[in-house]
This record gives C-alpha cells, structure tokens and sequence, in this order.
C-alpha cells in the first residue's frame, strides 16, 4: 500500500513539474509580438505648383545664313582656295573655274575702250573749233558709253567663273578637286553661319490662339541629352498650310553651343496658359492598368505610420515630378520608394537614405 501512495506522489509530482513548464512556456509566448516588422520607405512632400501650359512639336536647326556654294557658269575648276572646315570672310574667293576666254574678252573691251576715250577726247577738242559736226560728236559719245558697258559685260561673265563667299562662316567638305568639270548649279561646297541658328516647326492650326511672338521654347538634340536649349518664337506663318491644317512657325535659338546646322531637335513652346497643380516625384506615382495608385504617409491609432492606398489622376510629367490632378493635395507626404512592399495596415519607418 505504501508503494502505491509512492508512486501515486512520483506521478502527481511529475505532472505537476510538466504542467508548470507548459504554463510558465506558454505565458512568455503570449507575452511576445508576433507583428511584422516595420517596412523602410523613403518619402517626400507633394507641392503646389504653377505650371504653365506647352506644346510639343519637333524640327531641323537650320544657319539663319546657310547655302549651298555652287558655280553660275561652268567649266574646268583651275583653283581651289580654301580647305574644308575653314573658317572664310566674307568676299574671300573660293574657286576659280577656267577662265581664259573671258580675261581675253576682258581685254579685248578694255582695248576697245581706250579707243574710245581717245576718240571721243579728240572729237571733243575737235567740236570746240568748229571741225567736225554736233553729229560726228554724238557718235563717239555713244561708242564711248557702249565701250564702257561692253568692259562691264565682259567683266560680269569673268566674275561667274569665280566663287566667293557671300558671307563669313565655316566651310563645309569640299566636294571638288583642281580640274573636275563643274556644270552650273553643281555644288562646290556647303557655307554655314553656325553663330546664328533657327528652327522651322509646325503646328496644328487649332493652337493657333495660344501662339505668338516672343513665346519661350526649349530645345533638345539627340547630341546633348542632358541639356536644354533655349529658344523663343521669332515667326508666325501668315496662313495656315491647307493641305495639312498646320501653321508654321520659326524660332530663334538663343544659345548656340555645340549646334550644328540639321541636327534633330524636339521642342517644347512653353505657351501662358499657366495652371496650378499638385506635383510629387515620378516615383511616387505606381502605374497600373486599374489605375495610378500614390501611397500616403499616415499616423497609426496604435501608434507610428502607415501607407496609405490613393487612386490618383495623374497628368504630365516634367523634370522628374509628376502633376496630380485629382486624388491629393499639397503638402501630404507621399511615399517615393518601397512601394512594392506596402500592404493595407503596415507599419512603415521613413528613411531618406535607403535606396531601392
């Protein structure tokens, strides 16, 4: 009997000793959180612009002086002065095509003209003592004055065997070498004014109200991605193009640095139908076919901060920041990165210095 109480006490205190571990182990676990940690986000403040209506159009920089050098007559090229990528003066001669027929007709009018004067001085005296007639006098007068045009004629067809440069600029590749045959029109080489630079656009004519002189346009080429030209409309067209509907307009670039005449440029006229709205960083806003979702920073009931779900409108994007136009206001703080991980009642901690 006394061995059964034995065990009976070895048993209870057993149970007993099992039994107070479970308690004491399961009175910790309920004492731990098993909550999520919080989730790391960076986020900014959505700001109240002002930003000014644009159209966008696309075009080719062109020289405000820019031609194609080409000889008015033709013949064989005797002389070459420049070389490609020269920088020429004004005037300063180019090319000389063959030209000895006219040097010799040069001379042959200058001769005659001498001839001439001499005549008309000798009749002149002549007149004066009463030798010859008013009408021997006349005569020699006209030869004398068709002398003169011949000279000039003569020198006019010497001076379409020359090419100068009709204004100061930079020489393209020449496109002739000494003795090629140039017909007329045939291009001896390009001559551009590259300190003076425009674009010829369009537009489609119902913006026509919204354009006008003096409008700022910025300029981007493929050459400088980075960088942003600055240009403003310097012409409208008088009519509107009615096979396309479009105006046409010129502008006038007001920086030149590293242009070149026929680069590509996209434009962008920057018209003063100016417009508040709320912008927040292109980042802030998430894509999707359901809609533009930005995520709102909030304070918890329990304390700390939330995310926020918010369907959004979004509008253009300019500079990195996109235009909210309904769905927030400014000075909400958005959050800007960590977007993929937020869910409906987390908890988030803002740091500015993590990247994602």
């Amino acid at each position: 009997m006394r061995a059964y109480l034995t065990a009976i006490g070895l048993l209870l205190a057993i149970f007993g000793a099992i039994g107070g571990y479970l308690i004491i182990r399961f009175s910790a676990l309920a004492a731990m959180d098993f909550s999520p940690p919080p989730v790391t986000v960076a986020a900014a403040e959505a700001r109240r612009e002002t930003w000014s209506g644009y159209l966008e159009a696309v075009g080719t920089i062109k020289a405000r002086r820019g031609v194609e050098l080409s000889a008015e007559g033709s013949g064989e090229v005797a002389a070459i002065h420049f070389e490609s990528g020269d920088r020429v003066e004004k005037g300063a001669l180019l090319a000389v095509l063959n030209d000895q027929m006219e040097r010799a007709s040069r001379d042959n009018r200058r001769a005659a003209l001498k001839l001439a004067e001499i005549l008309h001085e000798r009749n002149s005296k002549l007149l004066e003592q009463a030798s010859i007639s008013q009408t021997r006098y006349d005569q020699s007068s006209a030869d004398l004055a068709q002398a003169r045009a011949a000279l000039k004629e003569a020198e006019a067809q010497l001076d379409r065997k020359r090419i100068r440069a009709p204004f100061a600029g930079v020489i393209g590749i020449r496109r002739v070498e000494v003795g090629d045959y140039a017909s007329p029109g045939a291009v001896i080489a390009t001559l551009q004014d590259a300190s003076e630079l425009e674009i010829d656009f369009t537009l489609p004519a119902r913006y026509a109200p919204r354009l006008k002189q003096g409008l700022a346009v910025q300029v981007r080429v493929d050459a400088f991605p980075e960088r942003r030209f600055a240009a403003e409309i310097a012409a409208l067209d008088a009519r509107v193009d009615p096979a396309t509907r479009n105006l046409s307009l010129r502008a006038r670039m007001l920086e030149t640095g590293g242009l070149l005449p026929g680069m590509f440029a996209s434009m962008r006229v920057e018209t003063d139908d100016a417009r508040p709205v709320a912008t927040v960083p292109e980042t802030a806003v998430t894509y999707s076919l359901q809609g533009n979702v930005v995520y709102l920073v909030r304070e918890r009931e329990a304390g700390g901060l939330t995310a926020e779900a918010r369907v959004v409108e979004v509008g253009e994007v300019r500079d990195g920041r996109a235009a909210v136009l309904s769905g927030i206001e400014g000075g909400e703080q958005v959050v800007t990165a960590g977007q993929n991980k937020l869910y409906r009642g987390v908890q988030i901690v803002i740091d500015e210095s993590v990247r994602f």
